[in-house]
């Protein structure tokens, strides 16, 4: 766990496919400890299992994790392991309890964009979020037009929660000032921004 005298944590809420590893890439080139969907070490334990096993076991979500500075994908969809933090209210109340000089984004693009991207991303759209349970989007109704409604309800659940809460920041990542308006809510410069993890496109 972080001491009072160390840099903020920095956690992106965003769905997977909304600039997720974009915006993990602009904080490691800002010189901070980053990662994403799985935590490095023996056995890539993935970042979302982190999260919910230290919130049950200590109420605190992030003190199982140490080294890091910031989080960018936080959930996991598997055959057999579905985990979203990012959707969980107490997840979300027990990071800002715990931490209260927390940085909290939201990385965001167009809606629609988020689906054809998620369509487009090995079989996570087309079979994983059809088949998976998860909060918002039941097995089973995981049509493109249920991943747009999905992708749009979990954008309203964040600015609903953290409306008027200067922690908190819903970064448009295709916006021309998205590098520096995430420089400003964290504090720190951001040399980089770009597009990383970008998915095979469509054949025209």
């Amino acid at each position: 766990m972080k001491s009072s005298t160390e840099r903020p944590w920095i956690i992106n809420l965003g769905l997977p496919k909304s600039g997720t590893t974009t915006f993990q890439t602009a904080l490691e080139h800002a010189g901070l400890s980053a990662t994403g969907h799985l935590l490095h070490g023996p056995g890539r334990r993935p970042v979302a299992r982190a999260l919910f096993d230290a919130y049950f076991e200590t109420g605190d979500p992030l003190s199982g994790l140490s080294g890091l500075d910031g989080l960018g994908e936080v959930s996991i969809l598997r055959k057999s392991l579905s985990l979203w933090p990012q959707c969980d209210f107490g997840i979300l109340q027990a990071l800002k309890r715990n931490h209260p000089e927390i940085r909290l984004v939201a990385t965001w693009r167009p809606y629609i964009d988020i689906v054809d991207s998620m369509a487009r991303w090995r079989n996570l759209g087309t079979q994983r979020l059809p088949n998976g349970s998860i909060p918002g989007l039941p097995a089973g109704y995981g049509s493109p037009k249920a991943q747009l409604a999905w992708v749009k309800a979990h954008d309203h659940f964040l600015q609903t929660i953290f409306a008027n809460d200067p922690a908190f920041l819903r970064l448009d990542v295709t916006a021309t000032d998205a590098q520096e308006k995430l420089a400003n809510h964290i504090g720190r410069p951001i040399p980089w921004w770009g597009r990383a993890n970008v998915g095979r496109q469509r054949p025209k």
